[in-house]
């Protein structure tokens, strides 16, 4: 169980953007869902879902537009919407507290181990830009896993196109969110986001000592 919460470690720091709403209750405990609007260096903004038991939230007084510092796990869920099957994707928050502006941290942080269990996808964008989509099972306690999509750039890219399903690899990277649209009807579209980790550093597991290749 130790190795199931060490596989996966979430930090992100940001600014509640809406209330908390109840999501869901498990033996007497409920849950609740808000949006934290997280800074990137390029000035533009992620803005991450968490998930938090009201034993988190009860003693302390969250409102909007609070900084904070969520720690967690960045787990995935199905939801069914309309007939439609969806990988919802959420930071399950193991801790929240509110944000001293002089601990100087970096604000979105995601360390993930896992297994490759979808072919890599390798391209190019119209400006030349590698990359290469994964798609990785990190596993949870009580035999769950949860399915991240994780996106590499450049020489990570190239790395990863290389890598078999199977693979154990492990991540360093960020959550970053990006909206799209979905077309409703000829009239009417719908603006949705998508969540992924762009990764900054990437290991393959080779042996059976745990050693790494970068």
């Amino acid at each position: 169980m130790d190795n199931n919460i060490t596989n996966n470690q979430a930090l992100i720091i940001g600014a509640i953007e809406d209330e908390f709403q109840f999501n869901h209750e498990i033996y007497g405990e409920k849950f609740y869902t808000c949006t934290i609007r997280v800074p990137r260096l390029s000035g533009t903004d992620d803005n991450v879902r968490i998930m938090v038991s009201e034993r988190l939230i009860m003693d302390g007084e969250y409102n909007v537009g609070d900084k904070v510092e969520v720690s967690g796990q960045f787990r995935s869920y199905n939801s069914y919407e309309n007939g439609d099957n969806r990988l919802v994707l959420t930071v399950f928050a193991k801790d929240i507290e509110h944000y001293e502006e002089s601990d100087n941290k970096n604000p979105n942080t995601l360390y993930l181990n896992g297994f490759i269990c979808k072919k890599p996808v390798y391209r190019t964008t119209p400006f030349g830009r590698e990359i290469t989509d994964l798609l990785l099972a990190v596993n949870r306690s009580y035999n769950k896993s949860d399915y991240i999509p994780i996106i590499a750039w450049g020489r990570n890219a190239r790395f990863a196109k290389n890598l078999n399903v199977g693979d154990n690899v492990k991540i360093w990277g960020r959550i970053q969110s990006r909206t799209y649209q979905k077309r409703i009807s000829e009239e009417e579209t719908l603006t949705k986001t998508a969540y992924e980790v762009s990764v900054n550093r990437m290991e393959l597991v080779t042996g059976d000592d745990g050693e790494s290749e970068e």
